[in-house]
């Protein structure tokens, strides 16, 4: 199951998206982050990268 992010937490700092080993995180127009879900490799690094904790499994 690919990660999440919880929108209403992310501050927009783009470090997930700067981890991310294959790419599949993108920026919206509000500067937050998504991920694709059928991009993600499930390696955790965004996870554990976000300084605010909005990312996960569920």
């Amino acid at each position: 199951m690919p990660r999440k992010i919880k929108k209403s937490d992310c501050v927009g700092c783009g470090t997930c998206q700067r981890v991310c080993i294959v790419g599949c995180i993108t920026q919206g127009d509000d500067r937050k982050r998504s991920i694709d879900e059928f991009g993600c490799v499930d390696c955790g690094a965004c996870e554990l990268a976000c300084p605010k904790k909005c990312i996960s499994k569920d």
